[in-house]
């Protein structure tokens, strides 16, 4: 025997029940809060909100809460009061303590497991409470019910005294007041205000009629935030829309129920080329869709073909349109509420319940046959975009076909311009798409060619979100780009295939540079989205300025005190000789020595990457600064001027 068998077979010997930790209640979560709230990071952290703010839907669901109040107080920790029934306060058989206890220092305690507490519920787990409760320095509760006031406060999950009654009330509901620990939340406990307000007016959305506010304390002036919508996800839709030119003005909405699964679905067209569906169950963003986008999908596509077939919109030689066609320029939430869904994927985010699908295909269809039957004018405009949308596809097709008998998009074929890199382990290679020829050619020469490969670009690319895919395709620096990546695009879109997984854009300091990371940004979010979620995708942040003081040179990075951290440089370096200042403008005023020293070697470089925390707002976003309506754009600026300091014209 070696000696390393040896020694793994003492180590084998030495595992015995003595090591097997049992944590006791809520022990667990703080060892492993990751299992629980997904991390510890900022993303953690909002979670906690998400967690007692969901038990309060859930009231709402249930009908019996109608506003809920979120508030980061004045020292950062958060209150949510709802005027559901209140949590029970009655002693819990079980546990022989009471239920208010039970729910905030038991793990899997809670009205949802088939009691008869609640029939729809978006916090599936139980888990909520208690573990909101666990990763808190501090966390109080009070509960309004049947004319009393009962308080109870915990210390990292520990009760610290009993339930007590602490006064007399008319009011009815349950208020959480925690403060994150921060020795678990070692990365920050400062809440983000914008990221709370819009999934607070997400779920406003999403549950017609129940009014929500937020408030911030922490600022000299608080700022504080209603949401409340009637029309429900009708609204939802509007607001989406909200920047883009419609082709009709009212969206179309169904509801129903069938086997205790409700269903809502809202749909409106605009002219552009863009999907955006967005699908919900029981409150829950199912980011990867699901049996009810399936069942929804499908059912757009038949009745949309078979009114087009009946009404002679359609020759019978003709193709039947495709998915992809009848979905171009749709905006569309689908909403259900189901007693027991099932989750699965890779993050838990498609809704796997055979059932919803039949459920929401014969709702739908049902409701939109209908619709189109009763408003001839609107359906021979959704007919007619999606006869366009198929010439396109097909012209699309056939310009991918040339391109690929010419060998354009094969990757052995790859763009002339481009200067590849030796490696060919994606993990290790870096592409830089650089603006211009002559800040190309000093990345190429400053550049290290074992992991980093330089495509330069000529000008500004094709704004696509005003271009259909043939258009695309016909563009020469937007094709190169995609051989180059190795992905394809479209349908065909593999991002296992990134030759490259850092994508860098390296443009220069000023309005075009700008100009050009945006069309590029855009161009990523619409055809390569699946890059940027990965988190592929980087700005390189070339300096602002350079002090140079005899052979010495101090570099000075972009960012709000840009001045003044140069100011403090001049201020400290000696008198003499005299310190000469040059601001970067163009990525061609430096030479390759000084590109690779301050913006390419990644022992020194800064590099912001570029996530999509909310797509919903980064759609709308795209669509406000690259859209055709020039009102949004113009409304923009003028609110956000005064933050621009020096304007380069």
């Amino acid at each position: 025997m070696t000696e390393e068998e040896k020694n793994m077979t003492e180590r084998a010997k030495e595992y015995d029940a003595s090591q097997i930790q049992v944590l006791e209640g809520l022990e667990a979560v703080r060892k492993r809060p990751g299992m629980y709230i997904g991390s510890t990071s900022a993303q953690g952290l909002h979670h906690l909100v998400w967690e007692i703010v969901d038990n309060a839907i859930d009231e709402a669901l249930a009908g019996f809460c109608t506003v809920i109040s979120v508030v980061i107080e004045a020292d950062g920790s958060i209150t949510v009061v709802d005027n559901g029934r209140g949590i029970p306060v009655d002693i819990q058989k079980k546990t022989g303590r009471p239920a208010v206890e039970t729910v905030f220092t038991v793990l899997h305690a809670g009205g949802k497991f088939g009691g008869g507490g609640y029939k729809v519920s978006g916090g599936l787990h139980g888990v909520g409470s208690s573990v909101v409760n666990a990763l808190s320095q501090i966390l109080e509760v009070k509960v309004y019910k049947e004319g009393k006031v009962y308080y109870q406060e915990y210390n990292q999950g520990a009760v610290v005294a009993d339930l007590k009654i602490i006064g007399e009330t008319t009011e009815h509901g349950t208020e959480v007041h925690f403060v994150p620990d921060p020795e678990i939340f070692t990365e920050t406990v400062e809440f983000e205000f914008d990221k709370l307000a819009t999934r607070i007016r997400e779920l406003a959305f999403l549950n017609r009629g129940l009014r929500i506010t937020i408030e911030d304390k922490r600022e000299e002036h608080p700022v504080k935030k209603e949401y409340h919508y009637e029309g429900g996800i009708k609204s939802y839709v509007q607001h989406l829309n909200a920047n883009k030119t419609v082709l009709f003005d009212e969206p179309i909405y169904t509801e129903g129920e069938q086997q205790e699964i409700s269903v809502e679905v809202a749909i409106q067209y605009t002219d552009g080329y863009h999907t955006n569906v967005l699908s919900f169950a029981n409150n829950i963003h199912t980011y990867e869709g699901g049996t009810h986008e399936f069942g929804f999908k499908t059912a757009l596509t038949r009745v949309i073909n078979d009114y087009a077939r009946k009404q002679k919109i359609m020759k019978e030689n003709e193709e039947n349109l495709s998915g992809e066609d009848v979905r171009e320029g749709i905006t569309a939430v689908i909403s259900i509420k189901h007693p027991d869904p099932q989750f699965e994927g890779q993050t838990k985010t498609k809704l796997g319940n055979s059932e919803v699908r039949t459920v929401t295909d014969r709702l739908f269809s049902e409701a939109f046959n209908k619709f189109l039957l009763e408003n001839p004018a609107v359906a021979k405009k959704v007919v007619e975009k999606g006869i366009l949308a198929a010439k396109a596809r097909l012209a699309a097709k056939r310009a991918r076909e040339v391109t690929r008998r010419k060998g354009v998009l094969e990757i052995s074929n790859l763009p002339g311009k481009l200067a590849d890199c030796s490696s060919r382990i994606p993990d290790n290679c870096e592409l830089f798409i650089v603006e211009g020829d002559s800040a190309g050619g000093s990345a190429k020469q400053g550049r290290s060619r074992e992991f980093q490969a330089i495509l330069p670009i000529r000008g500004k690319i094709l704004n696509v979100e005003k271009a259909s895919m043939d258009k695309i395709l016909a563009n020469e620096e937007i094709r190169s780009l995609f051989t180059a990546m190795g992905t394809g695009f479209g349908a065909e879109f593999d991002v296992a295939k990134a030759r490259y997984h850092k994508l860098v854009i390296m443009t220069d300091a000023d309005v075009d540079g700008a100009h050009i990371r945006t069309l590029l940004l855009t161009l990523f979010y619409r055809y390569m989205r699946p890059v940027v979620e990965a988190g592929y995708v980087y700005i390189a942040q070339p300096p602002l300025y350079g002090v140079k003081q005899g052979k010495n040179i101090t570099y000075i990075q972009p960012g709000k005190d840009a001045d003044e951290r140069l100011a403090q440089t001049i201020k400290d370096l000696p008198a003499s000789p005299k310190p000469n200042v040059q601001r970067y403008k163009g990525l061609g005023e430096m030479d390759d020595h000084q590109l690779w020293e301050t913006t390419m070697d990644p022992e020194k470089r800064l590099m912001s990457r570029v996530s999509v925390d909310d797509a919903i707002e980064a759609d709308q976003i795209f669509e406000m600064l690259m859209g055709d309506k020039v009102e949004p754009r113009r409304n923009f600026i003028e609110e956000n001027a005064h933050y621009v300091k020096n304007l380069d014209i």
